[in-house]
């Protein structure tokens, strides 16, 4: 998983009637765009590190604007 500043972190939910999550990528901690990330979620005011598992993928800019 590769991610830059400003990309988009997309959750998706382990549960059947569940809601993904999409968070903004405000800093990249790993070598060549590695997690961890410092995530800004949409529904929380607050910004996490966050070590993205199997069911995450990255957004990029252009991809992540239409999607959301």
């Amino acid at each position: 998983m590769h991610a830059h500043v400003g990309d988009f972190l997309v959750i998706a939910s382990n549960h059947l009637e569940g809601q993904r999550r999409i968070g903004l990528i405000e800093e990249v901690h790993g070598e060549d765009g590695a997690p961890p990330y410092r995530v800004k979620w949409e529904d929380e005011e607050r910004s996490t590190l966050v070590i993205p598992g199997s069911d995450a993928h990255i957004e990029h800019r252009a991809q992540g604007t239409a999607a959301r």
